[in-house]
């Protein structure tokens, strides 16, 4: 099973799995189909966007191994 970590990019996560999309979104990154999504780690996207960063990392964890 694959883990989501803080340095990967957004888009490798959404091309893992679609269902990470809601959980983005409920986190306040709306920026999914942005073109810096292809090219920015999910670390930097939060710290952009002022999201908790671990707590998006663990709800998208926490997801996957649900599944």
């Amino acid at each position: 099973m694959a883990k989501v970590t803080k340095d990967m990019i957004i888009s490798d996560v959404l091309n893992l799995d679609k269902g990470t999309i809601p959980i983005f979104l409920e986190s306040g990154m709306h920026c999914l189909g942005c073109p810096s999504s292809s090219g920015e780690s999910i670390e930097d996207a939060c710290a952009i966007h002022g999201i908790d960063a671990d707590k998006l990392i663990e709800n998208l964890n926490k997801y996957l191994e649900n599944k």
